[in-house]
């Protein structure tokens, strides 16, 4: 039986931390640690006990994207095994893109390849000033197909088109500038800032904070329509009458928590 590929903890009451935990290759992921992930976020999803998914990555380096030795296999297999190889890893970012619960990744040292979709997968990304990033399929003779919608809801199509095309690895002041992670801090200070987020995702709504990820998921750029301002009456008003918003106004005006902040 092989090894677990995941450690799997509680930062604190209420968040759960999955850790890619492949050190020895700098957390790079195969068929066997795709479907664990996928998994521990289903398990963490039905869990209510659950309101934040921290992902991380041990050792020096988040995760250098996919295994070398996996994608080998893949280049000497037929196209059919490598379609449904290939929908696996499209299955399990899709999985932690449409988590109904925030997500954060927790970014030190390197992330490239399919390690940079796992970042632009999650909700908010907070990296070590010692984070690198790049999107190096290209070196490899392939192209970042399953991670492309990802890296490009992150940081728009040209930032896309040239980390793709160049394999270019940038820095965390850069990755800042792009878009592709929100907050760098200290390597020393990296959980501080991780807590600190999760203290804030925690003072939301855990159905308020599904119905944005639902609702920002499907509002594109471009003119506000009729349709888009109906729609956005329709959830309102549904919301408003909901009992976590009940207890939200309440706990304002009584001056005390709402009842989802974990004690």
């Amino acid at each position: 039986m092989s090894e677990p590929c995941l450690e799997v903890s509680r930062r604190r009451a209420g968040v759960a931390q999955i850790t890619m935990s492949r050190e020895d290759v700098f957390n790079a992921f195969d068929e066997a640690m795709i479907a664990e992930i996928e998994a521990t976020f289903d398990r963490f999803i039905a869990d209510e006990t659950v309101r934040v998914i921290v992902l991380a990555g041990a050792g020096k380096h988040f995760s250098a994207g996919a295994d070398l030795d996996w994608m080998k296999r893949a280049s000497e297999a037929p196209v059919e095994w490598n379609l449904e190889d290939a929908r696996k890893l499209a299955a399990m970012l899709d999985r932690i893109d449409r988590c109904p619960k925030p997500t954060v990744a927790r970014i030190q040292g390197a992330a490239l390849g399919g390690g940079v979709g796992l970042v632009c997968a999650c909700d908010i990304a907070v990296a070590a000033d010692n984070a690198s990033f790049a999107v190096s399929e290209a070196k490899f003779g392939i192209l970042p197909a399953t991670i492309g919608p990802y890296v490009i809801n992150a940081v728009g199509k040209r930032h896309a088109r040239r980390l793709a095309l160049t394999t270019t690895r940038i820095r965390a002041a850069e990755a800042l500038d792009t878009g592709l992670v929100h907050q760098v801090t200290t390597l020393d200070e990296l959980d501080t800032a991780i807590d600190t987020t999760v203290e804030e995702l925690l003072v939301g709504g855990p159905n308020a904070q599904h119905e944005i990820k639902q609702y920002f998921a499907d509002l594109e750029i471009g003119p506000i329509t009729p349709e888009i301002r109906e729609r956005s009456a329709q959830t309102i008003s549904r919301v408003r009458a909901t009992e976590e918003a009940r207890e939200g106004f309440a706990a304002f005006f009584e001056k005390r928590p709402p009842n989802w902040i974990p004690e």
